[in-house]
């Protein structure tokens, strides 16, 4: 579906985006992996532009801080 350079952006941009969520928190790493997913699928593949939906998503994230 995607190449592997634009795979390789959203895995970084998720890890830049989810810096601060433990690695525990699957539910709010998968949700914010879903928006970029789905935005890629749509055209997006701009750092910037996944990098700020990437941080919207994870404002709606179901997080438990512990």
């Amino acid at each position: 579906m995607f190449d592997a350079e634009t795979t390789a952006l959203m895995r970084a941009v998720l890890e830049d985006v989810c810096e601060s969520v433990s690695c525990y928190e699957t539910a709010a790493r998968t949700h914010v992996a879903s928006m970029i997913l789905e935005a890629a699928r749509k055209g997006e593949t701009s750092v910037d532009g996944l990098k700020q939906i990437g941080r919207s998503a994870l404002r709606g994230a179901p997080i438990v801080w512990n």
